[in-house]
């Protein structure tokens, strides 16, 4: 996998969004986006404030909600859908069927097909197939992720055998079949009337290098995966619909294919389960796009959100396959080919105009996502406040301090003095037993006075030298004291040793209860406890 890692945002970068995987990363970069813009930042729970009007799910765990309040009106978002869109374009983003019927209505192209309820028989299914004619589509009406979608079904032998599996074995009873359509697929990002975004997903797929089997090409192809924010959480998943896909090309998972083959492992392209995103807007024809635009706004209160198509490969004609208002973003953000494309920015541009002349491409601060998420997931408060982020040019130096300087007392006090100068940063031990110190701030002349800070804590921190060094990489607002990685390890150990003693500690009681149940003392005494349990319920 070729990674283009030169186009991805630099304000996005894989440090600043590390602690953000899935779902959590949409809603954390729209977030970040509108908090560097000096809007008010709130993550709330479930049901918290308008979140118990609009339609969310799977959201008893914090970090998909959140809200941005300027002078004059907050908006809140699930993810990557802000309230602007309505919960009735929702309803008919979910449904496959509904939103066939909405684009229909408005004259836009759709594969041709129809839905069928669990009230249907499988034979009704297939003798409808016979008369569309091959090669179809059956997948669930409301299945997502590419779950239960099967393409370019070819013949009728292959359709019974793939409506059995979907309605049998997966449980879809509620399906749609429809034509296939030969082509490009396109993933496309819609705000208002504006395409912002566009990707190619390409089926998860392995390039042989003619000495590893198809089974090692996948495990090193997840690995260069897992330097990707988004594709981290989407690794190439080995199943039995991998081996059965491939199986139908004459190989299996040991086989060693030929040096520069492609071999495909899938049909479906959902970045999910494997799909590659290719950035593809600056070759998408206007068409496309005018085509992309139509279909969005054919769904009333569907003011931004992702349009799915296919372009046919015979006559260019343009279908749409799915509209999307909750989309994930990451595709479009972290390709693995081409340029980023800055959908946060255009989200946030089109709920607060007024803050469009703000470039948050030269902001170079963060929050920690996961401190602010702590008071949620403790049930501690309902609704957290991110620190502001600073708006004036922040001024940054690193230190590298040598010496006696390693006693945790005295990087509190170094934390202190970096909250009294309102800096930012953060104190990291190093292996040599130095200490890395990064302070960031909007005063120059604060930041370069930190350094005299080093040298007052005598009683607890005696230093001998101090290197000083331009720093320019993101700074996270707070100050936080970081520990080594060997102290971490240590740390994890020593838990998991008292974790360990504290379970054997339960086993040694559960067994000496069980002796003691057993035990002829407490049998030949079982009358007397009866005869007082007794008396005390007619005393009561």
């Amino acid at each position: 996998m070729e990674e283009n890692r030169a186009e991805w945002l630099s304000h996005l970068s894989n440090e600043i969004v590390s602690d953000a995987h899935g779902n959590l990363l949409d809603a954390y970069v729209v977030a970040l986006e509108g908090w560097r813009r000096g809007l008010t930042l709130r993550w709330h729970v479930k049901d918290s404030e308008k979140f118990k009007e609009m339609r969310t799910w799977f959201v008893d765990k914090p970090g998909q909600l959140f809200s941005l309040t300027s002078k004059d009106r907050t908006h809140y978002f699930f993810r990557t859908r802000g309230d602007k869109v309505t919960n009735e374009a929702v309803d008919i983003g979910r449904d496959k069927e509904k939103t066939k019927q909405a684009l229909l209505k408005k004259g836009v192209s759709v594969p041709e097909g129809k839905q069928f309820t669990e009230e249907a028989s499988n034979e009704e299914i297939v003798d409808y197939t016979s008369h569309l004619g091959f090669p179809v589509v059956i997948k669930p009406t409301d299945g997502s992720f590419g779950r239960g979608v099967i393409s370019n079904i070819t013949s009728s032998g292959e359709f019974e055998h793939s409506l059995e599996y979907v309605r049998g074995n997966l449980g879809y009873q509620d399906v749609i079949v429809e034509q296939y359509i030969p082509g490009k697929e396109y993933r496309i990002y819609v705000v208002g009337d504006k395409v912002v975004g566009a990707m190619n997903r390409i089926p998860p797929n392995v390039t042989a290098d003619g000495i590893n089997s198809i089974k090692a090409l996948i495990e090193i192809k997840n690995e260069e995966r897992g330097l990707n924010p988004r594709l981290v959480s989407c690794p190439i998943l080995v199943n039995e619909e991998v081996e059965d896909f491939i199986g139908r090309k004459g190989y299996t998972l040991d086989t060693i294919p030929e040096k520069g083959l492609h071999v495909a492992l899938s049909e479906k392209t959902n970045i999910s389960i494997g799909g590659d995103p290719i950035d593809a807007l600056d070759e998408l024809p206007e068409y496309v796009k005018e085509a992309s635009v139509k279909a969005l706004h054919a769904v009333p209160g569907l003011e931004h959100g992702a349009v799915d198509l296919i372009v046919h490969q015979d006559n260019s004609n343009v279908y749409i396959i799915e509209l999307n208002p909750t989309a994930q973003l990451g595709g479009l953000l972290y390709p693995i080919q081409g340029k980023s494309r800055d959908i946060p920015k255009a989200i946030i541009d089109y709920y607060f105009p007024e803050t469009k002349g703000i470039n948050t491409a030269e902001v170079n601060t963060f929050f920690d996502f996961h401190d602010v998420l702590d008071p949620l997931q403790s049930r501690d408060a309902f609704v957290t406040t991110v620190t502001p982020c600073p708006q004036e040019k922040l001024f940054t130096k690193k230190y590298i301090v040598s010496g006696d300087v390693l006693d945790i007392g005295y990087h509190r006090g170094l934390r202190k003095q970096a909250f009294e100068r309102f800096l930012h940063g953060y104190i990291m031990t190093l292996e040599e037993g130095d200490i890395e110190v990064v302070v960031g701030g909007t005063d120059p002349e604060m930041v370069d006075d930190f350094k005299n800070g080093f040298w007052e804590d005598e009683e607890r921190g005696q230093v001998i030298e101090i290197q000083v060094e331009d720093y320019y990489e993101p700074i996270k607002v707070g100050f936080e004291i970081k520990t080594d990685l060997k102290t971490q390890i240590e740390d994890l150990k020593m838990y998991k040793q008292e974790l360990e003693a504290t379970e054997r500690e339960l086993k040694k009681a559960e067994l000496k209860r069980r002796k003691y149940y057993s035990s002829l003392s407490w049998k030949a005494t079982m009358p007397i406890r009866l005869v007082g349990s007794i008396t005390k319920k007619f005393k009561n």
